[in-house]
């Protein structure tokens, strides 16, 4: 089964929105071209990106593993939707918005139980090696 690119190329896109977003706040005869420029809307805007950046490579390296590692399907899809989804609910929120949601919340709970997924069955696999 061939699970990791689906949820990459997903990813890359959404990715690709964040950037151009964070790109979008930079142009124009208001824009900042470096840094924040003290205003809270850039702000919000790379830190969504980074935010990105800072999670997604990670899952994605404990998801291909899994998946090399033989994991099932069932549970490759699961970490894979769960971040899928929590990173489109907390980029949205938090980069489009000026308020709290309540999907910036639900989307790092996904992201959360993505990597513990992931970083839960990789050490499992690893230990059971090991000790084999």
């Amino acid at each position: 089964m061939i699970v990791t690119p689906l949820y990459a190329g997903l990813l890359a896109l959404w990715f690709m929105v964040l950037s151009i977003w964070v790109i979008m706040g930079r142009s124009g005869p208001d824009g900042v071209s470096l840094g924040d420029g003290g205003k809270a809307e850039m702000t919000r805007r790379i830190r969504g990106h980074a935010n990105f950046a800072e999670y997604v490579p990670m899952v994605l390296v404990l998801l291909g593993v899994s998946e090399l590692s033989a994991a099932p399907g069932w549970l490759l899809h699961a970490v894979g939707l769960s971040l899928l989804v929590g990173r489109l609910l907390h980029g949205y929120a938090l980069s489009f918005t000026a308020h709290f949601m309540p999907g910036r919340l639900l989307g790092m709970i996904l992201t959360f139980s993505a990597l513990l997924l992931a970083g839960g069955y990789c050490t499992g696999y690893g230990v059971a090696k090991l000790i084999q």
